[in-house]
């Protein structure tokens, strides 16, 4: 029998009123610039133009298609759901209040685990950086696990010493990051134009127009451009109730940063292409791997190109700033509706950070960066991180696109057709991305086993957060009675 509108209108509304009540302590430390350099740090990954351009000519194409089809119904179903619950969690909240408290605890554990799996390979990013950005000397620690550990470790401690501080200094490092960024992007794009200009360059269409070809290798990048380097909107929304005005400000930073982070991508990959064949991109640093290319006959020019890589690691950080405000929040907000121990929503006396969350979630992130390195390469390393990441992301949005279709009655509004059609798209290409994930993109020494490892970590996560649920749901009955 179904419930009557007016009790689940009340129940919402209660709610809503706990999540807010509860953010209240928080400080309100995100602006509208901080919301849209934060944007572009989150969407914009510096990996993302080389996976584009395994697609050679035809990347434009289907970075296109990816807008179309997950972009911008992602971003519009985003806003549409933060316009009527600007609420601390995010998604955790919207899937709490769309269908039920395991649900949400499912997504929210998905997002937890892709956060830990996106962070814990930005070391081995970051150390890719430093190597190119040393030039041939540093080749010795392309492949040197060692100085992997090391640059782990010693960025692991630093960011769970500045997020203890909270977003007041959190917000700088991702803002600093961010124009680094835009700094970096911009010389990537400018790069064909200056070695053209001086005769080195012969060949360079960014905005090459050629039909594309819809072979599974091509659908199988297009799924990872869509839901690997198109997402992350929704990611903000955890953090509104650190936010002012989050109900306005958010919505106005996806519409703003969108169009930049399109044209950032698709200029990037040109420039990519025009000095890497896509056979021979670095997956792992594409970016540092162009710019002392094509910067290398500049003679002292090249000391500033090593700063503008160095450039790149300073977005890595940033993000991983971002990622890990995010996955000490979520942790925090099961502890408040006791799905989880209530020592992850104790915070801070002094900076109202949640500490024993940000100790779990630090220790957690650094493990999973050193057993991934176990036993095979790191570029294989690398591609199991990521697209055992796009699984769980894939699962996330098939919630949050569901939400638009089926159960948006529940918030007492009733979606327009676009949004449903909106919706409906995004959904198609979470799924074919969740595929698509199994199979690698370059070439790996046994791909069974490759699938295997992506599957068993999916569903071994996914038992662990069934159990964590059921052991949560009986702690909280116990303290309701």
């Amino acid at each position: 029998m179904a419930e009557a509108p007016e009790k689940i209108s009340s129940e919402l509304a209660s709610i809503e009123r706990d999540v807010e009540s509860r953010s209240a302590v928080f400080k309100k430390e995100l602006g509208l610039f901080d919301l849209v350099l934060t944007q572009v740090v989150f969407v914009v990954g510096t990996v993302w133009v080389g996976w584009a351009a395994k697609l050679g000519n035809h990347q434009m194409a289907f970075w296109l298609l990816a807008i179309v089809t997950f972009y911008l119904p992602l971003a519009a179903v985003v806003i549409f759901l933060n316009n009527r619950m600007p609420l601390e969690g995010g998604v955790y909240q919207w899937a709490k209040l769309a269908f039920n408290d395991f649900v949400a605890f499912m997504v929210a554990w998905n997002l937890w685990v892709f956060g830990i799996l996106v962070m814990s390979g930005i070391g081995l990013i970051i150390k890719k950086n430093i190597a190119y950005a040393i030039g041939p000397r540093a080749g010795w620690m392309h492949e040197n696990k060692l100085m992997t550990t090391l640059v782990c470790v010693l960025l692991m401690i630093s960011i769970i010493a500045a997020s203890r501080r909270g977003l007041a200094l959190g917000k700088w490092v991702q803002n600093v990051g961010g124009i680094f960024l835009l700094v970096t992007f911009a010389t990537l794009i400018l790069l064909p134009f200056i070695t053209a200009g001086r005769g080195t360059l012969a060949n360079y269409h960014p905005f090459s127009t050629s039909m594309p070809e819809f072979s599974s290798y091509n659908i199988n990048v297009f799924s990872k451009l869509a839901v690997g380097a198109l997402s992350g909107f929704e990611y903000i929304a955890i953090l509104a109730g650190e936010c002012r005005a989050p109900a306005r400000n958010i919505s106005r930073s996806v519409l703003i940063s969108a169009p930049i982070i399109a044209v950032m991508f698709i200029l990037g990959t040109g420039s990519v292409l025009a000095f890497v064949s896509p056979d021979k991109v670095d997956l792992i640093g594409p970016i540092p791997q162009v710019l002392s290319l094509g910067f290398s006959s500049f003679g002292w020019v090249s000391v500033l190109v090593s700063i503008t890589i160095f450039g790149v690691a300073a977005r890595q950080i940033a993000l991983m700033s971002i990622y890990f405000a995010g996955n000490t929040r979520l942790p925090m907000v099961a502890g408040w509706d006791n799905l989880l121990p209530a020592w992850f929503a104790r915070l801070h006396k002094r900076y109202r950070t949640p500490v024993n969350s940000i100790l779990f979630v630090g220790v957690i992130t650094l493990a999973f960066s050193l057993v991934s390195l176990i036993g095979v390469k790191e570029q294989e390393a690398f591609q199991i991180q990521d697209n055992a990441a796009t699984v769980f992301y894939a699962v996330i949005y098939l919630v949050l696109f569901a939400i638009p279709l089926i159960a948006i009655k529940r918030f007492g509004v009733k979606a327009p057709l676009w949004i449903k059609i909106a919706a409906a798209s995004g959904f198609i290409v979470s799924v074919i991305a969740g595929f698509y994930a199994m199979i690698p993109i370059t070439h790996v020494d046994y791909p069974l086993i490759f699938a295997g490892k992506i599957i068993a970590v999916v569903v071994a996560a996914n038992v662990v957060g069934v159990v964590l649920f059921t052991l949560g749901a009986k702690r909280s009955r116990k303290s309701t009675s």
